[in-house]
């Protein structure tokens, strides 16, 4: 890949200080500049997590099954996905301010739309639109941030920032709850509509101008083998839980026509042309692969274990949906202790020791929840200590992984650096939760007692839409033993105990290429490393 030059140079400069003139300390422009870009971040994240709540609305809403009314969710994250490649390309043609504000745009007028919409249909339509705006704030947030901070302030700009980040979608589900209870559906994403506005507002006055960059040739080619492989490797993945294997035609068929296109996609970026939709030439630095591997490997897990949590907190402990959000604070909490000082101590240190020690208090905390699930606790403070702890870790690890990426990026390089961050996340992070749900739905179907618990819970569905008694005779003979009740519950912290004990593992493993992650703080100067061509 050859240098962007001076031009490229320039652009970063308009954006923010150059890298020899970045002050020490966190000035006030930044902080601002920062905060914009929080608004709009919060409200993308903030919309993942708040239509979980409302999916059974949906289904009574639009008179609709389970199964598409998924795809509200699904629908936002495909788009995202789609979205996402696109941003480093957008972000060079257009010029980073521009694209934010078109960005946020998209998103609030989405969120308009899918206020109105009329059927399930054009409700999963506009979740498209919605997601489309929020695959692109994500990368661009990081960049503009990188580019405004500098390596040597990034640690700490982006500790003080995640912070509400990370709470945010823990409160979404709260927030869905009341806002369904007390004033409909529709307000779940007309409560983006203040938020669009201030984002679109202050960015047009705080954020500094930086002219487009001199238009280099799109790559179609990649845009035709990425994003369509990208969507169907998703469509497929997102399809494990429901069948249950693997081995379904609708599972396969899609994941590995996607994987054969992402795969043509990387021999064509890595040899075909000099500005690639996805720059994977950024992987021949050290620091960008094993930040990257580590990333993935964390990702899955994280996402597969939190998208358990409140079913279990609902199956097992028998919490309402807002109980069940509320358990999830503590996880908040304990990144909140220990993020503040894990940015201070990067920019200081180097990430190694940071992300390993966020690694361990994971482990810890997430070995301390299994140990409670294991032994069918319902005494809760065990069950939150350890989601504390995990917490804390999370606080050392994500963003910190992210930041080691950015910190080493020349600034021509950052758009498509945090790009191609935000497509590993998503991607392990949609494998990571298909994984999970699979293994999960397969310990239930071994479980015949689990198995005998879902056909009652069929049998009181229909009597209730019949409005008629449930039949003896179609009574299971288990579902009225003496013992069914306990071992119900036994064989729900089973299948539960080794699905958690998965996403352990698939965290514990991000040690290995954690380890071998700078010891000291490493950055590079403007236009000093590029990758080859």
């Amino acid at each position: 890949m050859e240098p962007c030059g001076a031009d490229a140079r320039a652009t970063a400069t308009q954006l923010g200080p150059t890298q020899d003139n970045y002050p020490d300390r966190l000035d006030w422009p930044t902080i601002r500049i920062a905060g914009v870009c929080l608004i709009a971040a919060i409200m993308a994240n903030l919309d993942i997590s708040i239509v979980t709540v409302a999916q059974r609305t949906f289904t009574v809403a639009f008179h609709s099954t389970q199964a598409t009314v998924a795809w509200t969710v699904a629908g936002y994250m495909l788009g995202m996905a789609t979205a996402t490649p696109m941003t480093g390309w957008a972000a060079d043609r257009l010029g980073a301010k521009r694209l934010f504000m078109g960005a946020v745009a998209t998103f609030t007028l989405g969120s308009m739309l899918c206020a109105s919409a009329p059927n399930i249909g054009l409700l999963i339509t506009f979740r498209v639109v919605q997601g489309i705006g929020g695959g692109v704030l994500g990368p661009l947030v990081l960049a503009i941030v990188t580019h405004q901070a500098g390596p040597r302030r990034l640690g700490r700009l982006l500790a003080v920032g995640a912070i509400p980040m990370l709470t945010a979608p823990m409160f979404g589900p709260i927030l869905g709850g009341w806002l369904i209870d007390a004033y409909g559906w529709q307000w779940i994403f007309l409560i983006n509509l203040p938020a669009g506005l201030l984002a679109f507002g202050l960015a047009a006055i705080l954020v500094p101008e930086d002219p487009p960059k001199p238009s280099e040739r799109f790559d179609f080619i990649g845009m035709l083998l990425l994003l369509p492989g990208i969507a169907m490797l998703l469509l497929g993945v997102s399809a494990i839980p429901g069948s249950g294997t693997v081995t379904d035609h609708r599972v396969w068929v899609p994941a590995i026509s996607g994987a054969v296109l992402i795969t043509a996609f990387a021999l064509h970026a890595w040899y075909r042309t000099d500005h690639p939709l996805i720059d994977l030439r950024l992987f021949t630095d050290r620091v960008v692969r094993l930040a990257n591997l580590a990333l993935l490997l964390y990702v899955a897990g994280a996402a597969g274990a939190s998208l358990l949590l409140p079913s279990y907190f609902q199956q097992l402990l028998h919490q309402t949906p807002m109980r069940s959000g509320l358990m999830m604070v503590p996880i908040g909490f304990g990144a909140m202790l220990t993020m503040p000082l894990t940015g201070a101590f990067m920019d200081s240190r180097g990430p190694r020791k940071v992300v390993l020690i966020g690694l361990t208090l994971i482990a810890t905390g997430t070995g301390t929840f299994v140990f409670g699930v294991a032994n069918e606790a319902d005494y809760l403070p065990t069950l939150l200590a350890g989601l504390t702890i995990a917490g804390m870790g999370l606080g050392c690890t994500g963003l910190l992984l992210a930041a080691s990426v950015m910190r080493v990026l020349a600034p021509h390089q950052i758009a498509r650096g945090s790009a191609l961050i935000s497509v590993n996340q998503q991607i392990s992070g949609s494998i990571g939760a298909a994984l999970m749900s699979m293994i999960l739905t397969n310990q239930f179907c071994r479980s015949h007692t689990i198995s005998t618990a879902n056909n009652m819970a069929v049998l009181r569905e229909n009597a209730e839409r019949h409005v008629v008694p449930i039949a003896p005779s179609a009574v299971p003979a288990r579902a009225v033993g003496p013992d069914f009740l306990v071992e119900l519950q036994h064989d729900l912290s089973h299948a539960y105990t080794l699905t958690f004990a998965v996403a352990a593992v698939l965290g514990a493993l991000a040690y290995f290429p954690a380890a071998f992650l700078p010891a000291k703080p490493t950055t590079i100067a403007p236009g000093e490393v590029d990758v080859p061509g």
